[in-house]
């Protein structure tokens, strides 16, 4: 184990409090400051693996809401009565088995692919994963719902909060305290879902100029 988690503040109180990683923590900063999670909500999780953040949506949602998790590794056991995870590819909820018809008040996305090492590589990678999570929005998500998506930090960040903001009432940037410092994740928070855009390339141009090219995609 990495020393720097040994003696990590947030990692140590994940293992006191029982939550299955440091990042639980990061949800609830989220949820305090931005006002995500509501009782009765129903929130679907993409990449949910290891499951802590399905263990404070359960406790944030109460009985009269649920937690729908979505990951390729199994995390099923051991979580709430109001989770269910799915075995199955985020970007395909009916197909990993969520009932289809079903829309969610929230959508949540902490996936992340597989960094490089290359900080602008694995920027653009993290931006195309958010664009995957707001294309599923259409069809998952309520209208004036929710979506809370991470992204590394870098010279795309405007285009994707545009695109955001072109789709949601309300969109602002966050960075919980308890991501690490030396990190460059950052939260997208977009509040009240307004559908997709109409003439989105029209709009989206307008609001940001042409798109940022990453050399070597």
């Amino acid at each position: 184990m990495a020393e720097r988690e040994i003696h990590d503040h947030w990692f140590r109180e994940a293992k006191r409090k029982g939550y299955r990683s440091r990042a639980a923590f990061k949800l609830m900063q989220i949820d305090d400051r931005r006002g995500v999670l509501k009782k009765g909500d129903q929130v679907l999780d993409l990449g949910c693996a290891p499951g802590s953040w399905l263990q404070v949506i359960a406790a944030r949602v109460g009985k009269k809401g649920r937690a729908w998790g979505i990951d390729l590794q199994d995390v099923a056991k051991g979580l709430p009565e109001n989770v269910t995870a799915l075995l199955g590819n985020a970007e395909n909820p009916d197909g990993a088995g969520v009932p289809a018809g079903l829309l969610f008040d929230v959508i949540l996305s902490d996936m992340m692919p597989s960094t490089t090492g290359s900080r602008d590589t694995d920027h653009f990678r993290s931006v195309r994963v958010c664009e995957l999570a707001m294309d599923l929005c259409p069809q998952w998500l309520k209208p004036n719902g929710t979506l809370v998506m991470k992204v590394l930090e870098g010279s795309a960040m405007p285009q994707l909060l545009a695109e955001a903001g072109v789709r949601f009432d309300k969109v602002k940037p966050f960075k919980p305290e308890a991501s690490r410092k030396e990190s460059t994740e950052i939260f997208i928070i977009a509040h009240g879902y307004r559908g997709p855009p109409q003439g989105e390339p029209d709009e989206v141009a307008a609001a940001t100029g042409p798109p940022a090219v990453p050399e070597g995609w």
